[in-house]
């Protein structure tokens, strides 16, 4: 009996060597290594999901469009530069646009058609496009420097667990890092530094009148924003945290703004940033008052919580000014069940304003000096 049985085993083992009944094989990922000279784009139009664009260390004058699901974007550090080809524009006027057309339908690989560049055409240096009957899923964008772009540096629309990390946006004309239409995104460890707008900016869309939407768990940690207009815009969105974060020298550090469209802006998560020195001075716009020396400001917002920042030193003349702000939107609309707690507050002038005249706002357990009203401290 023993030898039989040894016998079928061998032959079993025999059977599986030869291929049959053996599983299909996995396909391989591969890296397409890009070098400064050679084209982004080429690599990125001739990457299957999963695979990895290499980029390696120097600067390219190009645009680069991503509808490949799963594919990662990699430079090797901040000495990957994208920066606009020669002869695009480079203007650096704020705009309420997105920022870049999307390409034509998905096909079956989950590939956009071959149209023109709009991400060049929008004035955008890196662009993950799928489209609303097609998310592109799973992307990857890491290790590399966006600037001097017209409107974007990095620019995401109808995305699904895109991640984004140890990215650097630099003097872009609008914002450094930018998404709309999108879902679970992580954004860590980068840095957005002196960006027209926000150095990152995360909306519902921005062409059209819309409640907020759920992110479904978009998480934005570690980042360095300074020197931008807004560090960090949220904008009507629901289901979100901002952790860990480092803003100072903005105009302003967080907005989660929200207005009169349904489902309310809310259920933002901002905890354990350190926001100081925002004291740079912008001017007023179409959709916004000047600003200086804006810590957090929560506007149209509700259920949202904001808690162990530590906030110092912003100070400025604007409405807007304060270290934590609770504000009535601009077109009326109240904050509520808003909760602010255990926050460290020094310097700000002043440490908590609450002119909002929405219910269930409550300021408790904060260390702070001065407020506006009197009482909140």
């Amino acid at each position: 009996m023993k030898k039989c049985h040894i016998a079928y085993l061998a032959c079993t083992a025999a059977l599986i060597g030869t291929g049959l009944g053996a599983a299909p094989p996995v396909a391989a990922h591969r890296v397409h290594v890009v070098h400064p000279g050679e084209s982004i784009q080429k690599a990125v139009d001739a990457a299957q999901p999963g695979d990895t664009v290499l980029l390696t260390y120097g600067t390219y004058h190009e645009s680069v469009e991503v509808s490949t699901p799963g594919l990662t974007l990699r430079g090797v550090g901040r000495g990957t530069v994208l920066e606009p080809e020669a002869g695009a524009s480079t203007g650096t006027a704020p705009s309420t646009g997105s920022g870049a057309a999307k390409t034509g339908k998905t096909g079956k690989d989950g590939k956009a058609g071959k149209a023109a560049n709009s991400c060049a055409a929008g004035g955008n240096g890196i662009c993950v496009v799928g489209t609303k009957d097609h998310n592109v899923d799973d992307v990857t964008v890491a290790s590399l420097t966006v600037s001097g772009f017209a409107k974007t540096g990095l620019y995401a629309t109808e995305a699904d667990g895109l991640t984004v990390r140890r990215v650097t946006a630099v003097k872009n004309g609008v914002w450094g890092i930018a998404t709309e239409h999108s879902v679970h995104g992580v954004f860590r460890n980068n840095t957005a530094r002196d960006n027209g707008d926000a150095g990152l900016f995360l909306a519902n869309t921005v062409k059209e009148e819309q409640g907020a939407t759920d992110t479904e768990g978009t998480v934005v940690e570690h980042n360095r924003l300074e020197g931008n207009r807004i560090g960090v815009t949220v904008r009507r969105l629901r289901n979100l945290t901002l952790a860990g974060n480092h803003l100072t020298g903005n105009c302003a550090g967080v907005f989660v703004v929200g207005d009169e469209n349904k489902p309310k802006a809310g259920f933002v998560t901002v905890r354990d940033n350190r926001i100081e020195r925002n004291n740079k001075s912008c001017p007023k716009t179409a959709r916004l008052d000047a600003l200086q020396g804006s810590g957090i400001v929560l506007t149209g917002a509700e259920d949202s919580l904001v808690t162990r920042n530590v906030i110092k030193d912003n100070v400025g003349k604007s409405p807007l000014s304060g270290g934590i702000v609770l504000f009535k939107s601009f077109v009326g609309t109240t904050s509520e069940r808003n909760r602010i707690s255990d926050n460290l507050l020094r310097g700000n002038s002043p440490d908590l304003v609450n002119t909002d005249t929405g219910k269930g706002n409550t300021f408790e357990g904060n260390s702070c000096r001065t407020s506006k009203p009197a009482g909140l401290c």
